[in-house]
């Protein structure tokens, strides 16, 4: 309760060795756990430099706790209650962009770790091409030495590394990206190329990129969450994060001088190669819960779990690993994909998890190519059809459409949500809106949109949406 005393820190914070960008709940429910375990498990000076580009919240919830919060593990039996304490410290970049890059530029950090969304990386999701005319992107190209953006960080204190003659640090990204090593080195070296092509030969040549695969389902923590802990364990913690009992975390084993964290001690997977892994967890989890954001709101549904207790969206997700996403799925080494894809639905069907399907529908415009699309082209290239794809595809295309089944305003969270709305209100009937938001490149590929099966699946499923809504249509699906 209000009253209870604040969260605060036991004794020293670990050394510095880690610095990451994107404090918010995922990173803290996940890489700071396992971190904070291996650390536990094998010692070292791992501890984390907290980097929120933006806003100041994760540092008003953690520095008057001296970084410390709980992991809050929600089990169908009951929550279980953790302190973590990798956290050494935490900066605000628009406050202190010069603290922020000294310590990147630290020799005493070894690896810099990202979890800033799809978005953060400045990229056309289609090309994975760094956007050059990113407002972001061409200020800090103007004003290298005082950046704004991850890249722009990443990139001058790189430089500052290579002046100095120190070894550059490991870039770990573990955003739900595709093959997000490659991305963030394509975009890396692409800003670094406009800026110094030397830089860019240096960073291509020295600087390694692991890809990972990251899995934990993270509700954003409430102000109920909040008091409940307070209640549960006698002080506050505005820090508090809320997850499943669940987590998979797959890295390739390639940093700089194999300087990292033994996260294997914790349970994480390092492997050769994680594509594999990757495919699997964005196609079968990552594509089931979009469509089920998407679908599973507009037919009123607020949580996931809300979701898969209506017994045709536990049928959607079936229909969609059985018949749409697992046949794409390379074998992932010693993956049971049925088993897996059973796991997943319990996994959904947790009470405790309250993940809300707004907070999933978030930035669409950026997840479909990843989520979905790949997995749509992979199956129209083998001649297979896509009905449950499609009309996925078709609820985020009445989602973003900013009015719900039953005339309420949406609020679209999505970095293209105006122009999105624009072309959705440009035309009045099915087929117009369709192809309309089908034209919007930085969304949909041109091989993709000139496959006129596809477009006629997505039209003659938003024309189902419409007319009679998306459980009706759901329920059509998988009967």
């Amino acid at each position: 309760m209000p009253d209870d005393p604040r969260l605060t820190r036991r004794g020293e914070a670990p050394e510095v060795g880690i610095v990451h960008l994107g404090p918010g709940a995922f990173f803290r429910a996940f890489q700071a756990i396992y971190t904070d375990e291996a650390m536990a498990a094998a010692g070292g000076d791992w501890g984390i430099c907290a980097v929120s580009l933006q806003s100041p919240t994760a540092r008003d919830q953690l520095a008057p706790q001296g970084g410390v919060y709980t992991s809050v593990t929600l089990a169908p039996e009951g929550p279980e209650y953790r302190v973590i304490g990798s956290i050494a410290r935490v900066l605000v970049a628009p406050d202190d962009p010069e603290a922020v890059l000294a310590a990147m530029a630290a020799p005493e950090v070894r690896v810099v770790s990202l979890t800033i969304t799809e978005k953060g990386y400045c990229h056309e999701p289609s090309t994975g091409r760094l956007r050059l005319d990113h407002p972001g992107i061409a200020a800090d190209l103007a004003n290298p030495s005082a950046p704004s953006t991850a890249i722009g960080f990443l990139v001058e204190a790189l430089d500052r590394r290579r002046v100095a003659g120190s070894a550059p640090f490991t870039v770990l990204s573990c955003d739900n990206l595709p093959d997000n090593g490659h991305l963030v080195a394509r975009v890396v070296a692409d800003f670094a190329r406009a800026r110094d092509p030397a830089l860019a030969d240096w960073i291509v040549a020295n600087v390694r990129f692991p890809a990972t695969m990251v899995d934990r389902i993270t509700p954003a923590p409430t102000q109920d969450d909040i008091d409940r802990l307070a209640e549960a364990q006698g002080y506050r913690d505005e820090g508090c994060v809320m997850h499943e009992p669940f987590r998979q975390w797959v890295i390739e084993d390639e940093f700089t001088d194999g300087a990292r964290p033994r996260w294997e001690l914790a349970g994480a997977q390092l492997v050769q190669s994680v594509a594999a892994f990757e495919t699997m967890k964005l196609r079968c989890l990552n594509g089931t819960h979009s469509a089920l954001a998407y679908l599973g709101y507009l037919a009123g549904h607020e949580t996931i779990a809300d979701a898969v207790t209506d017994a045709p969206f536990a049928a959607l997700c079936r229909h969609l690993w059985t018949h749409e996403i697992v046949p794409t799925v390379p074998q992932p080494e010693g993956e049971d994909l049925a088993a897996y894809c059973d796991a997943l639905l319990e996994r959904y069907r947790n009470p405790a998890i309250r993940h809300r399907t707004w907070q999933i529908a978030m930035d669409g415009s950026q997840k479909l190519p990843q989520r979905l699309l790949g997995t749509v082209r992979d199956n129209l290239a083998a001649g297979r059809p896509v009905p449950g794809l499609a009309l996925a595809v078709a609820g985020w295309m009445r989602y973003v459409g900013g009015v719900d089944e039953a005339g309420n305003r949406i609020d679209v969270r999505d970095p293209l949500a105006a122009r999105l709305k624009v072309a959705s209100d440009r035309a009045d009937d099915a087929a117009g809106k369709v192809a309309a938001l089908l034209a919007i490149e930085d969304v949909f590929p041109p091989d993709l949109t000139a496959d006129a099966g596809f477009c006629t699946a997505v039209t003659e499923a938003y024309d189902g949406l419409s007319r009679h809504g998306a459980r009706a249509m759901v329920e059509a699906l998988t009967a």
